[in-house]
This record gives structure tokens, sequence and C-alpha cells, in this order.
């Protein structure tokens, strides 16, 4: 059975990845964990879960929050199957897979795994 394991980040779109994660460390005391050209993870100081600052254009939205599953095509199909609509097919990421569904009132989900394995604390 496919579960919701956590969550794993809020990914937020921004013009400029490294003034983002700049401001996200100065203003809101978040650790940067990882970063690249287009996309930094920073750390909350009581939690694992992120928030990702961006500037990829294909993410589904501006803001949204992502759940952990242990493999998207499995949790896709079980939550299919149980009456969630499927937004955004699977797709890959860096890190693994990622898709959108929408439970039956509406809301969305996005769900990512990681079965690729997570990004490296300071990988740039």
């Amino acid at each position: 059975m496919a579960m919701l394991k956590k969550i794993d980040c809020v990914m937020i779109r921004v013009p400029d990845v490294q003034a983002a994660m700049t401001y996200y460390a100065d203003v809101f005391g978040l650790r940067p964990n990882w970063w690249s050209e287009r996309s930094a993870g920073l750390v909350f100081p009581e939690s694992d879960a992120e928030i990702v600052v961006h500037c990829e254009p294909d993410i589904p939205s501006d803001a949204e929050v992502y759940y952990l599953v242990d493999d998207v095509i499995v949790a896709v199909q079980d939550y299919t199957a149980k009456g969630c609509n499927l937004l955004v097919e699977p797709f890959d990421i860096t890190i693994g897979k990622c898709a959108v569904i929408a439970d039956p009132f509406g809301n969305r989900l996005c769900i990512l795994d990681m079965t690729k394995g997570p990004l490296k604390p300071g990988t740039q």
C-alpha cells in the first residue's frame, strides 16, 4: 500500500536562485543544504524538510508542498485506484520521479520519490 511518508519539501519558484537562497538563509534562518544553478534546498533547524527555491519553468506551479512516497509509479497506481485523479503524469527529477494527483475533493498533492537517491549536503 502506498502512503505519504512525510512532507519532503515546499517548492517555491523564484527568478534568482542564489539571491533567494541567501535571503531565505539570512531572513528565515534556514540552512543551505545543497544547490545548483537552477535550484537550492534549505533545511529547517528542527526538521529535515526543505524549502526548495528553483527557477524551473516545467515544475507545475509557483509554490507547492511535495510529499515523499517510496515509489511514485506504485503510488499513482494505488491512489488513482482509490479515487484520486492523475493531473501530471510521473516524470523524472534529479532524485527520482514526481507526479501530481488530486484527491476526490479537488486538492492537489505533489508526490515524489528518491529512487535515484537524495542529493548530498553541499552538492553543487
